[in-house]
């Protein structure tokens, strides 16, 4: 009888340990955020690049020269660093006032496909801020872009290839010398689809890019050369 209670509580305490590391596992794979990131990554989209590459998607039907998409950069999303840093707990939900909304989908068209939901869940959870905080934070980030050299490169430029070296050195005359080092370019198929930009430091409505950039690490890898591609396929 003692030989039987010795191993009922044996296989008590072993499934109990099994469920305390099953739990630990869940949370520490699901982080809650208390602090605001300060480590980021900035991806940006050109518009007409991606829509060669996914011409059945919403956001890329009908899309005209005269389009804001079409001679600007878009967002793709704003991602807490390292990497790993994705899926953390807390809303899942968002809701989003529909005047910052409406500048969303100017910047991200790609959130008539649900791109923004995708985003928040997958990044904007680990950032610590809510929803609009996220999305107002990445949306002042990328029109920052679109009113510099980097932005009129491209739009002077559709139809040729770029360099990433001329790339980075429109950033260096944007935003500051060394910071065209911080960013990655990404391409598909031969074309420029998107920038990676590292950024260090608290992000607000007071935020300059210079000084994020100044601060970040340095981009490696990427593309050396790509088409920027005109609107339409």
């Amino acid at each position: 009888m003692k030989k039987k209670l010795s191993l009922f509580s044996f296989i008590l305490l072993l499934a109990s340990a099994l469920i305390g590391f099953q739990y630990s596992n869940k949370y520490h794979q699901k982080q809650h955020i208390t602090q605001v990131s300060t480590n980021n990554l900035l991806a940006i989209s050109w518009q007409n690049a991606f829509c060669q590459t996914h011409q059945n998607k919403r956001e890329c039907r009908n899309v005209k020269p005269g389009h804001y998409s079409a001679s600007h950069f878009t967002l793709h999303g704003l991602w807490p660093q390292p990497r790993s840093k994705q899926n953390c707990r807390g809303t899942r939900k968002v809701y989003l006032p529909k005047p910052l909304y409406q500048e969303l989908l100017k910047v991200m068209p790609a959130a008539k496909s649900g791109l923004h939901k995708h985003e928040w869940k997958k990044h904007g959870t680990c950032y610590g801020k809510k929803p609009e905080g996220y999305f107002a934070d990445a949306i002042y980030l990328i029109n920052q872009i679109n009113r510099s050299e980097v932005r009129d490169l491209f739009a002077k430029n559709v139809g040729k290839t770029l360099t990433k070296e001329q790339v980075r050195f429109a950033f260096d005359r944007a935003f500051g010398k060394g910071s065209g080092r911080k960013v990655k370019m990404v391409c598909n198929r031969g074309l420029i689809t998107e920038l990676w930009i590292n950024l260090k430091g608290k992000i607000d409505e007071k935020s300059s890019l210079s000084d994020l950039l100044k601060r970040a690490p340095i981009a490696k890898g990427g593309c050396q050369r790509g088409k920027v591609d005109a609107v339409g396929f």
